[in-house]
């Protein structure tokens, strides 16, 4: 199965995909220093340092599944209750998330999902919501991802409860993001693999539908 993890980060979601089936990734991710921790990380997959969303454009007919995590400061409600609501610089959302929604509706034959956070305004495009995750997918997702719930607010064990949490230790990030942002991005890995479990059922009925049509 060929996948396409596009601003793959640490592959938070990525990281129980080979439980699930044998997978061949490819992740995409700009910041140099993130791209070489997750090599290191998922040292069989394919990394590749560049601009995720022309890499979309460019490659997605060369796989079976696409995952895509634009970045989300933008949308986030917390940028607005800080900045763009009391008028301290506010900036305008980046409409990216929207152009590739769209393109993959649109373009894209395979199952895809695109994750954000939940936005300070209504999304533009109707959405799942899990968790504290909007999910766009062109299949449907169960009720529940992930039992697993930790509570973090802003403090010196943050980062130490994230690192548990994932299971990985951010403190190895020694590039310009923040510590605690590069650790509050990822996704849960139960969430990653309950995703991945669900559209690979999907499509393994539908070629099983798929091969009843001919042997009628």
């Amino acid at each position: 199965m060929k996948i396409l993890n596009l601003y793959a980060c640490l592959g938070g979601n990525r990281y129980k995909w080979d439980e699930v089936a044998n997978v061949e990734v490819t992740a995409v991710e700009l910041d140099k220093e993130l791209a070489k921790l997750y090599q290191e990380r998922f040292p069989n997959d394919k990394v590749i340092v560049a601009d995720a969303h022309q890499y979309l454009l460019d490659h997605y007919k060369e796989f079976d599944f696409i995952w895509s995590s634009p970045p989300c400061p933008t949308h986030s409600r917390a940028i607005y209750w800080g900045f763009g609501k009391n008028g301290k610089n506010p900036i305008y959302p980046e409409m990216s998330l929207y152009q590739e929604i769209i393109f993959l509706q649109h373009y894209f034959d395979g199952k895809w999902v695109v994750e954000n956070v939940i936005p300070y305004y209504p999304p533009l495009i109707p959405a799942l919501k899990r968790d504290r995750h909007l999910y766009w997918t062109n299949f449907n997702l169960p009720n529940v991802l992930s039992e697993r719930e930790v509570r973090i607010s802003s403090g010196t064990n943050e980062v130490k409860k994230l690192c548990k949490l994932h299971d990985y230790d951010f403190y190895k990030y020694k590039g310009k993001q923040r510590t605690n942002k590069i650790a509050r991005n990822l996704v849960d890995y139960e969430a990653g693999k309950t995703i991945l479990e669900t559209a690979l059922g999907i499509m393994k009925k539908q070629n099983e539908k798929q091969t009843n049509i001919f042997d009628l």
